[in-house]
C-alpha cells in the first residue's frame, strides 16, 4: 500500500519545520528514505526533526562517516546516513544499523533501503530547474522545494498529519 502528499516548502526555515512535524509522527523502528539533489534541503530536514526530537550533538551531513548515531535523553536514538557512496543493498546492511530500536534517516539510500526494510516513509526534495547562482551572486537565491512523500506499508497508510506541515 502507498499514500502521497506532495507540498511546496519555501525556504530552509519551512524545510526545518516539516522535519519537526515528522518528528512528532515518528518512532522506534520507523524509517525514512531522503532522496534529492545535492543542496536540495535533506540534511535541513534531518537537522529539523533531530532538534525536534531532542538529540544530542549537532545533525550534520554524515557523508564521510556513512552513519551517525544521534542518542536521545528519553526516546530512540535518531540514526543519520548517507548512502552515497554504497554500491548496493548487502554494503547498506553491513553497516549493522538498529532499524527495530531506532528512528532511522537514509540519505541516497534509493535502491538500497528497499531490500532491508517493509516499511518506510520516502521523502523526495526537488529544487527549481536551473536553480543556483549566477557568477554576479555572491549566494545561492532561496527557492522554493516541492517535496513529494510517500508512505509504503500499512505503517504510513495515512499521511493526514501533513496537513499541518503545508506552508
Amino acid at each position: 500500500m502507498t499514500v502521497a502528499v506532495t507540498l511546496s516548502i519555501a525556504d530552509p526555515d519551512a524545510m526545518a519545520r516539516l522535519g519537526t512535524a515528522l518528528a512528532a509522527e515518528l518512532r522506534a523502528g520507523d524509517t525514512v528514505l531522503l532522496t534529492g539533489e545535492l543542496g536540495a534541503g535533506k540534511t535541513t530536514l534531518t537537522r529539523g526533526l533531530g532538534a525536534a526530537l531532542g538529540v544530542r550533538g549537532a545533525v550534520t551531513s554524515p557523508t564521510f562517516v556513512l552513519a551517525r548515531t544521534h542518542p536521545r535523553v528519553d526516546g530512540p536514538s535518531l540514526v543519520h546516513v548517507d548512502a552515497y557512496r554504497l554500491r548496493d543493498a548487502a554494503e547498506l546492511d553491513d553497516l549493522d544499523l538498529d532499524f527495530a530500536g531506532s528512528i532511522v534517516v537514509v540519505e541516497w539510500g534509493a535502491g538500497l533501503l528497499e531490500h532491508l526494510v517493509d516499511e518506510w516513509l520516502a521523502i523526495t526534495i526537488e529544487r527549481p530547474t536551473g536553480a543556483g547562482a549566477t557568477a554576479a551572486e555572491e549566494i545561492e537565491p532561496i527557492e522554493p522545494r516541492t517535496v513529494t512523500i510517500e508512505g509504503v506499508g500499512p505503517r504510513w497508510a495515512d499521511l493526514g498529519w501533513l496537513h499541518a506541515a503545508r506552508d
